[in-house]
């Protein structure tokens, strides 16, 4: 089961940075992505946050603001 929140769904996607290192972004989506699969829980460390201006759901670390 894909890790909701208000109809927002959370997918994760390994891309390749310049130096050639691969890191996992994470983003939400209403609509299925071209790329990424749906993850089934929070990454541990984050927690989930809502812009004020536009309600977009965002992914933040805990302990930070």
């Amino acid at each position: 089961m894909a890790y909701t929140y208000e109809g927002w769904t959370l997918y994760e996607r390994e891309v390749t940075l310049r130096g050639g290192k691969k890191q996992t972004i994470y983003f939400f989506s209403k609509k299925t992505p071209k790329s990424g699969t749906p993850c089934d829980e929070l990454p541990k460390g984050y927690k989930v946050g809502v812009n004020k201006r536009t309600g977009l759901p965002y992914l933040k670390k805990k302990g930070f603001f």
